[in-house]
């Protein structure tokens, strides 16, 4: 759990109630904060820390502007980056409307940036393969299983790392390879995994410390594993396996839908296991598929091989 309090009253109050009324989890509600306490100390350049800011709540459509020109270009903010900002600063003041606090939303005239349109990054099964079989010396036999445990339930699940450290000793299964996931928007889902990862959990739960936390992966001081713990985990494996290519938590999920598809899967099954809102968001794996398919195509045929034509 984070520290990170708001000092700021009206980023305290927002960071509430995005929470509590809007049912946005811990991590999104800090994010968004510190993305409103950006523009606070952009407003305000050399703002005293912990003081309020005086300016934030009368900002308007000029100052926001200049904020996103200022990001996009000498912060050398990514546009995906800044449309997160200006989508908090989007409910940052429809909650002042909605307060009586001003008449409008100055946010709301500002276009976010067109982000671009890359297929998502995935390992090649082989590839997966290999980074499930890493293993990492120097740990602790309770460490190591749990570790283990972790890949592989990345790929059997397709979940993301928040879901991953979310997770509850109640909240899985292993006789019917079934886990109760709370996804974005604490919107509850069920997710299968396979045998595999069944094995690797059980043997973990083996040796797991007793502990009073609920919480299935459990840090070294015996409490709920944190998100940029797990981040570590990862970041081991992945510098273990020899894979050239930058591998994230995110690259596994892709990973995990793009194989479904290649080896059957329906869209609509995949869209329910990865908790997307809209079948549009789960239809960019046919084409990371296609891609996979055309590379493949490309190695393996001899004709474009031979130096005679």
């Amino acid at each position: 759990m984070s520290s990170y309090l708001p000092s700021d009253p009206q980023i305290a109050e927002f960071a509430a109630y995005l929470r509590l009324e809007r049912g946005q989890s811990p991590r999104t509600s800090e994010e968004y904060a510190r993305d409103i306490e950006l523009f606070g100390n952009f407003l305000e350049p050399g703002h005293p820390k912990g003081a309020p800011f005086l300016t934030l709540g009368a900002a308007g459509v000029s100052e926001i502007r200049r904020f996103v020109m200022e990001l996009m270009g000498p912060r050398g903010y990514s546009p995906t980056s800044v449309r997160r900002k200006i989508a908090a600063l989007r409910s940052f003041y429809a909650l002042q409307k909605r307060e009586g606090r001003r008449g409008d939303n100055p946010a709301q005239d500002v276009p976010p940036p067109k982000a671009a349109k890359r297929l998502p990054r995935v390992l090649s099964e082989p590839e997966v393969a290999r980074l499930l079989r890493t293993r990492v010396a120097g740990k602790t036999e309770a460490r190591r299983l749990r570790d283990v445990a972790i890949m592989e339930l990345l790929y059997a699940s397709g979940i993301r790392r928040a879901e991953l450290v979310g997770l509850n000793l109640t909240d899985i299964d292993l006789e019917r390879r079934v886990m109760r996931v709370i996804g974005k928007g604490n919107k509850q889902r069920a997710v299968f995994i396979n045998q595999a990862a069944a094995e690797a959990v059980r043997a973990y739960l083996g040796v797991r410390p007793r502990s009073a936390d609920e919480a299935l992966f459990l840090s070294n001081r015996r409490r709920r594993l944190s998100h940029r713990q797990a981040w570590v985990v990862f970041r081991e494996f992945a510098a273990l396996s020899g894979i050239a290519r930058h591998v994230t938590p995110h690259v596994m999920r892709h990973s995990f839908a793009t194989h479904l598809l290649e080896n059957g899967a329906d869209l609509m099954t995949i869209k329910e296991l990865l908790g997307h809102e809209s079948l549009t968001t789960t239809q960019v794996y046919t084409n990371v598929s296609m891609e996979h398919m055309r590379r493949t195509y490309e190695e393996a045929h001899p004709r474009d091989r031979t130096e005679e034509r």
